[in-house]
């Protein structure tokens, strides 16, 4: 019997249960092997090392209960008690030789079962000796990392010989070798310093373009061959079975990322990263190895893209970019609480990976010592270059041992990939036992002692954050005074009405209110004091305001909102800037203060201001940065990153905006940019689950593995004039078969590429309409869609064309003028760009063209003068459709692309109305006067349109800034069309 007397008692049941269960795994037992619990028996030092390991980890304990087999094998080799002396790759090829013998409907299970078992071994093993101090950090994540590469390549080999038998051989390189899909292992796969329950991040490449040799007639395209084999290889590994799994695969570090192929030549994959690559890519491919497949030509592959990762020059814009992801990862740190994650939290595995990556990327192109994706190994290359100080390095290395081997125990636990600390007592215990402490106390002291060296060294080499600014009690004595209701009413309304509040008897009955009410009262003493601290600070700067009481009935709104999260409170303490802007705002905006007090995490935004809205690009890149930190699983996660994303920006415009940083077209821009880099990646992830359960779809070519979809804008979208509250006018076109099923793989159900393609559209709309906490993205309009709502949720591109070409009415041609496409298949978005100039650009009877807006225009106008009062008397209705408003505008531009762009094929280049009135101009189709007079008139209208929306005023008179446009735009109206009188 176990002895467990020196554990508390529910730990002791726990134990006692595993026994039991040990105990009549071992009746039924075959093996030859002496039973384990007779080792027990005999092995007082063994006994006492499974009853630690069994602490430590459930998962373990479970293996040795339900195989008790591998136990006592484990330990007749002595393999507990020593390091790994075999060949982990020539010890899983002779399991898996017998498959070569198998019927061929039994090779696939029997490879996954051997791959699983062995897994199981091994794992067991190297827990067991990580629990037991018989291995170091670095040899348990060696040989988990070995055991991942060994699995990789038996299981390429295996399933690239299957395909091989049915599609014949991929044709040679030019220099005459066979082709093999190449396994570019990625992060901690890549510097062999892999978790015990990590994903193995992968990248899939192939030499050269070709074909198959065939079998019977039956050949591939070389992509279409290794996409078989990498879809086959990731079944092998990740596919859960009876025996659990090998390894959890992520593929979304490849290019393009889980839009792109799922297998790239090596000539595309140069091309890439040479002309689209990002700095977080240079980060990731740091620690690119091959893993599996040639090594020859893999190590070609990764000659071909050293340098991109490493420049020749000294390379400090590395610290900003390593800046920008530590932004985000604290971004979502505030988000979620990550203060308990021992890998993104403050001074966590991630800071020590950022300070030596960051001197990696800095130097490396000079200095190829620190070439290498060993983290350890860079760090000995980091002192040996002098970059770092050795006792540096030094502090680095043991916070970092020590926190790798703390996450292998919280892994170990139950084999989960987590790297949050546990909050339940009895785990509490558990792992502080198996990180060799007394108690969690001892234990969390420790920690807490690595992560503030890391955190300062970090400071001192990536972060350069300002230090937090320190208040002086004497410059705020009277606010205090106030604020701890020292000083009488008579008093203190006098001091507010002094420091310019216009309402001070109103303020101070505010801040009164609030210190009485059971809301503040209640708060822990902590928050009170953070209270007293902030609010003395907080009414000095309200009174630098321009409308100090206005600014503090609306801050108050925010400052309440935020009451039981006073961490809000230090970073506006710590950010006079932030503390400014926010008072600046809320004065200016109801909209803000409702926004920042629904969403006070949006806070963080304010510390950076901007200038110049980010390039797409660049909101492209933040975003899907924020994604490879988020289980592929989980969607909720993934639809609340997608509202910050949003909810973020649109704070920053706003802020931008309301500070005159920015015009309404740019505005407009910034605001457009972020929904287009939204429906990139909700169509990228969409993409993902449909594939994952469908397979791939079939195009018209019938070929397989890319996607054959694009989302086309209309409206606001499409003229790249989106405002805070536009919905997004979308089409969706695809270039799938109307009859072919799609290309499955085990356990996918096949369905038609085309209602593939429809599930897609729907997914799409769900993922921006469906509400969360934190709202939606956006509402979605469907109807411009070929024949409307009657028709088709997604069209073929042969489709879209003939209905434009035979049935579109006149008004859908004057919509076509402002649509473009946003997302999807480059090739089907070119597709539609040409379809939209042949039907722009045809030849038309502008009489006809004239009579036909003419008359849309008036139905309009007749139209919405049926709508209540309540609705014609908004202003955001009379700035749009009242004479001489925006969409008077819009029609002439429409106009003019429906008549003239036959012959001034300029008039097609862009969808945005700015920009075709200027084209018109060019093409003297309107006067100097005419082109100011309309583009004057419409970026004042829709700069008001804005602007109401912020002060969220929405009825008054008619406003003054279309009072002033009214005359000239109508006058233009008159002129284009000939109907003065």
């Amino acid at each position: 019997m176990l002895e467990t007397s020196q554990y508390p008692a529910d730990i002791q049941a726990l134990l006692a249960l595993y026994w039991k269960r040990l105990l009549e795994a071992e009746e039924e037992q075959t093996s030859t092997e002496k039973k384990a619990s007779h080792l027990v028996e005999a092995d007082a030092i063994f006994a006492q090392e499974l009853v630690k390991v069994w602490v430590a980890s459930d998962y373990v304990a479970n293996l040795c209960a339900t195989h008790p087999e591998l136990l006592s094998s484990l330990y007749a080799s002595n393999e507990l008690n020593r390091s790994y002396k075999k060949d982990f790759l020539e010890e899983l090829e002779k399991k898996i030789e017998p498959l070569a013998k198998e019927q061929k409907s039994e090779r696939e299970a029997s490879l996954k079962r051997i791959l699983r078992e062995n897994q199981q071994r091994h794992m067991l093993r190297i827990i067991w000796r990580d629990v037991c101090a018989k291995s170091d950090i670095k040899e348990s994540c060696a040989d988990i990392s070995a055991l991942a590469d060994a699995a990789l390549q038996c299981a390429l080999a295996e399933v690239r010989s299957w395909e091989a038998e049915r599609w014949g051989e991929p044709s040679a390189t030019a220099d005459g070798q066979k082709q093999t899909l190449i396994v570019l292992g990625m992060g901690k796969l890549g510097a062999h310093e892999l978790n015990l329950s990590s994903d193995i991040d992968l990248i899939f490449a192939y030499p050269q373009n070709g074909e198959t040799t065939g079998v019977e007639g039956n050949s591939l395209s070389n992509q279409q061959f290794f996409t078989r084999v990498g879809q086959r290889l990731i079944d092998a590994l990740d596919t859960i079975t009876s025996d659990g799994f090998v390894n959890r695969v992520d593929m979304r570090l490849r290019p393009y990322g889980s839009e792109g192929a799922l297998v790239c030549g090596f000539d595309a994959m140069e091309s890439y990263y040479q002309s689209q690559g990002r700095d977080w890519e240079r980060y990731a491919l740091i620690k690119a190895r091959v893993c599996a497949g040639n090594q020859q030509q893999g190590k070609e592959l990764l000659t071909r893209l050293r340098p991109f990762i490493y420049r020749r020059y000294l390379d400090f814009s590395a610290f900003d970019s390593l800046r920008s992801m530590k932004t985000q990862i604290n971004k979502q740190k505030r988000l979620k609480g990550l203060n308990d994650d021992v890998k993104l939290g403050p001074g966590g595995i991630r800071d020590v990976e950022f300070i030596i990556q960051a001197i990696q990327l800095v130097h490396g192109g000079r200095d190829d010592r620190l070439q290498q994706p060993s983290l350890f190994g860079a760090m000995e290359a980091a002192v040996a270059g002098e970059y770092l100080p050795s006792d540096t390095v030094q502090e680095l290395v043991e916070a970092y041992r020590f926190l790798r081997s703390l996450e292998h125990k919280l892994q170990g636990l139950e084999n989960k990939q987590t790297q949050t600390l546990v909050s339940d007592p009895q785990e509490q215990l558990r792992v502080a036992i198996a990180m060799g402490f007394a108690n969690w106390p001892e234990l969390m002291t420790a920690l807490e002692s690595h992560r503030e060296k890391v955190r300062l060294h970090f400071a001192s080499v990536v972060s350069g954050d300002a230090e937090g600014v320190e208040y002086s009690e004497d410059d705020f004595s009277d606010w205090i005074s106030l604020w701890r209701e020292d000083l009488s009413e008579e008093r203190a309304i006098a001091l507010l009405e002094e420091n310019g509040f216009e309402q001070p008897q109103q303020t101070y009955s505010l801040l009164l209110d609030y210190r009485h009410d059971k809301s503040f009262l209640v708060l822990p003493a902590e928050s009170r004091q953070r209270f007293n601290k902030f609010m003395p600070v907080l009414l000095a700067a309200l009174a630098e305001s321009e409308a100090p009481s206005l600014g503090a009935s609306r801050v108050m709104t925010l400052i309440q909102a935020v009451s039981r999260r006073t961490a809000y409170l230090l970073l506006l303490l710590e950010n006079p800037m932030a503390l400014k802007q926010v008072i600046q705002l809320c004065c200016a905006s109801p909209f803000v203060t409702q926004y920042l007090s629904k969403y006070p995490v949006l806070l963080d935004e304010l510390l950076d201001g901007i200038d110049e809205p980010p390039e797409k690009s660049a909101l492209r890149e933040e975003l899907q940065q924020q994604f490879l930190r988020i289980d592929p699983e989980n969607f909720e996660e993934q639809m609340e990153s997608l509202r910050y994303f949003k909810l973020s920006h649109t704070l920053q415009v706003a802020a931008a905006q309301i500070t005159g940083r920015l015009t309404v077209m740019k505005v407009s821009d910034y605001l457009t940019f972020t929904a287009e880099a939204i429906l990139e990646q909700v169509l990228a992830l969409s993409w993902d689950v449909l594939v994952s359960k469908h397979g791939y779809p079939v195009d018209t070519a019938d070929r397989h593995g890319d996607m054959g979809f694009a989302i086309i804008a209309y409206g606001k979208l499409g003229g790249i004039e989106l405002s805070y509250v536009s919905d997004l006018d979308l089409v969706f076109l695809h270039n799938g078969s109307l009859d072919a099923a799609t290309v499955t793989t085990q356990g996918q159900r096949s369905i038609s590429s085309r209602e593939f393609y429809t599930r897609l559209a729907q997914r799409v709309i769900m993922m921006l309409n469906t509400q969360t906490v934190s709202g939606d993205l956006y509402e979605v309009d469907m109807r411009l869609r070929p024949s409307g709502e009657s028709g088709l949720l997604v069209s073929s591109m042969e489709a879209f064309a003939k209905y434009q070409e035979l049935e579109a009415w006149t008004w859908e041609h004057q919509a076509l003028v402002r649509a473009r496409p946003v997302a999807g298949n480059p090739l089907l978005q070119q597709g539609f760009s040409r379809q939209r100039a042949a039907t722009l650009g045809a030849r038309r009877d502008i009489q006809e063209v004239g009579a036909e807006v003419i008359k849309m225009r008036q139905r309009m106008r007749t139209e919405f003068g049926k709508k209540p009062e309540s609705e014609r008397s908004k202003v955001s209705f009379v700035i749009k459709h009242g004479p001489g408003g925006i969409v008077d505008i819009e029609f002439l531009v429409q106009y003019l692309v429906l008549c003239y762009s036959a012959d001034h094929p300029s008039l097609l280049t862009y969808s945005d109305n700015v920009r075709i009135l200027e084209a018109a101009y060019a093409c003297e189709l309107l006067s100097q006067i005419h082109f100011t007079q309309l583009t004057n008139a419409y970026l004042a209208l829709r700069s008001a349109l804005h602007q109401f929306a912020l002060a969220q005023q929405d009825h008054a008179d008619t406003p003054t800034v279309l009072l002033e446009h009214e005359g000239a735009v109508s006058a233009v109206w008159d002129f284009i069309f000939n109907i003065a009188e």
